[in-house]
């Protein structure tokens, strides 16, 4: 899935009081003699990290409790599920320290909703531990925080920049791209000593095979091929989310923070610098800043939550040299009539000569408040031009809605996908699972390499795109679902309907924190299933994955394990530190088949057992009837 190599663009969780960077520093009187005296700076008081509290917007920090005791293993979705549903708390949002951390913080909407929650939460008990659960203080301001750790005696703030826009969103700019290149081969070949590692240290059954690999490919687990090249360095994204804000010298900008709140400062600096964003890209920006700017309307500000400008999404096409924008506004108290005339607006500027020029094709309108409970994403309108772009990968073309998953490297997709269709060596013969599929991209570069292709993915929108994309290229042996991988992979595999003499293959592509672990067990007990490609952009977050799908059979994880075979870097991101990584797993035919044959054996013998037991209940029932 695709990485977002930006700065970071933190928003207050909370809602503060407007602030001050520069507060007015105190004097005392001097004595009406005239006579001469020291005049000594009082130092300033500092400000109010909870003055938030009192504004007049809702904050849930005022409503929040601590639950410590909690049980070593757990993951928040469980959390969820038993605040929510099993306990019919009305959470508002939980806030968890880390990974195993055995307290955390809840809010709540009211302080009825947070008495009714320490008397259900205390004293409960969950997975065997017996939960507390008490009032927690509101967490102060971070960005006041910083700003009263930072300010000096004369009240003057002394929070620096660490890194320069470069700095932070192409870190390794600095380098030739054949070195660039090493740096990534080397830290793709640590990722696989962690693995190893994770390996000997969960799974002691598979340590005699980790150390017999070793042996083979100089330490590592399995082969490491070279990192695959990137065919275009420069210029090489086809989408940017860029936020609105004032530079260190008061200047409106579009364009990436260099800071955030919780570091004490909300700087936005111009991308016109960077050199893995396009030429046509930076011109969009350029173009919108100048309309900013003219604006009546004001700049929205993450310390105060007032403002209207947020943020420009731009998607280009490397194919057609399409522009797309997304205009993020946050709609405030604007009238409808106010409204009209702002997207009016918006389309006079965009669709002047200038904007012509640069090749502006689609406008977007997105609508970025709070958002509604079951909302994932935020509402977008059609404003202007065409409701799409389109791009091509292997001759294929894809089209691309606003809101829609795309590699963010056209060119370099095509290397990871052949990367893919390599490594799965499908034939006529094969049957291949896209999990978490998107706009079909993937599936829809295997399609002509195999038999059939079945794609699942939770967002309905990006099922609408590939099966749009699957009629656009005339691709009939695709069938896409909307749905959580989680609960659809054993269906995909029953409507794969795997005959004698054909085979299974899945391509996993997941998002950075990568897959359920549902997902998992099911792909493991995936009868027919012995080859997985598992395309990660986030390699060291996805070890645990690999950990899982190698690990012996137990109670806890069924189904017969895969083995790593191969792993290919493949550079999608040049002048930063990230690298997608494709893996093949493979797992023995004979003993997959002597699993099954194993299974088989075990419901029939235990349907035997059960038979009498259930002909005599039968019995038994006739006779009293």
């Amino acid at each position: 899935m695709e990485v977002e190599p930006i700065a970071s663009d933190s928003v207050p969780t909370t809602k503060p009081e407007e602030v001050s960077a520069e507060p007015d520093v105190a004097v005392e009187a001097v004595a009406e003699d005239d006579s001469p005296k020291e005049q000594t700076p009082v130092k300033p008081a500092k400000e109010d990290e909870y003055a938030y509290l009192d504004s007049t917007g809702f904050t849930s920090e005022k409503f929040k409790i601590e639950v410590r005791n909690l049980p070593k293993y757990y993951g928040i979705a469980e959390l969820k599920k038993l605040l929510n549903s099993e306990l019919s708390l009305s959470t508002n949002k939980i806030k968890i320290m880390r990974p195993g951390c055995p307290f955390l913080f809840v809010c709540f909407r009211d302080e009825d909703s947070r008495q009714a929650a320490i008397k259900t939460l205390n004293g409960y008990i969950w997975k065997n531990k017996k939960l507390q659960a008490f009032e927690a203080k509101p967490a102060p301001d971070p960005l006041v925080k910083r700003r009263n750790e930072a300010a000096g005696t004369d009240g003057v703030v002394t929070v620096k920049k660490r890194k320069t826009l470069e700095e932070s969103v192409t870190a390794l700019a600095y380098l030739s791209y054949e070195d660039q290149l090493v740096q990534k081969q080397s830290e793709m070949r640590n990722v696989l000593i962690k693995l190893g590692k994770e390996i000997w240290k969960t799974c002691p059954a598979l340590r005699p095979y980790v150390e017999e690999q070793r042996k083979l490919h100089d330490g590592l687990p399995c082969k490491l091929e070279r990192i695959r090249k990137s065919p275009q360095t420069d210029g090489y994204r086809n989408k940017c989310e860029f936020s609105i804000g004032k530079d260190d010298q008061g200047e409106i900008r579009v364009g990436f923070r260099v800071g955030s709140y919780s570091n004490g400062f909300l700087d936005v600096e111009s991308p016109q610098n960077l050199k893995n964003v396009s030429d046509k890209m930076k011109d969009t920006v350029k173009f919108y800043e100048e309309f900013v700017r003219n604006s009546k309307l004001d700049i929205y500000s993450p310390e105060t939550y007032q403002g209207h400008f947020r943020q420009l999404t731009v998607r280009t096409s490397s194919s057609t040299g399409d522009v797309m924008v997304v205009i993020g506004i946050h709609p405030q108290s604007l009238t409808e009539e106010e409204l009209a005339q702002f997207k009016d607006s918006i389309v006079e500027h965009f669709t002047s000569d200038k904007g012509k020029e640069i090749g502006i094709s689609s406008i977007y309108l997105e609508k970025i408040g709070k958002r509604e409970s079951g909302q994932t994403v935020n509402p977008v309108e059609h404003l202007h031009g065409e409701t799409h772009i389109v791009d091509v990968i292997h001759g294929l073309k894809f089209r691309i809605s606003p809101l829609a998953f795309f590699q963010i490297n056209t060119p370099s997709a095509e290397v990871l996908y052949q990367c893919a269709i390599d490594l799965a060596d499908a034939t006529q013969q094969t049957s291949v699972l896209d999990i978490c599929c998107g706009t079909g991209t993937i599936g829809l570069c295997f399609a002509k390499h195999c038999k059939q292709v079945l794609g699942v993915e939770l967002i309905p929108q990006a099922i609408e795109d590939a099966k749009y994309n699957a009629e656009l290229n005339k691709i009939d042996n695709c069938k896409l679902y909307a749905g959580n991988a989680d609960d659809l992979i054993t269906s995909l595999i029953r409507n794969a309907n795997i005959q004698a003499g054909e085979n299974l293959v899945a391509i996993v592509d997941p998002p950075r924190a990568g897959l359920h672990v549902r997902s998992i067990t099911q792909l493991r007990n995936a009868r027919g299933l012995n080859r997985l490609i598992y395309v990660s952009c986030s390699p060291n977050s996805a070890v645990k994955n690999w950990v899982d799908l190698m690990r012996p059979c137990s109670k806890a994880m069924r189904g017969t394990p895969f083995v790593l075979k191969k792993a290919i870097p493949v550079d999608l991101f040049p002048h930063t530190p990230h690298v997608e990584l494709v893996l093949l797993f493979e797992r023995e035919p004979d003993k997959e088949a002597e699993t099954e044959a194993e299974a088989v054996e075990s419901e029939a013998k235990q349907e035997a057992e059960t038979k009498p037991v259930t002909e005599e209940v039968k019995d038994t029932a006739e006779v009293q009837e």
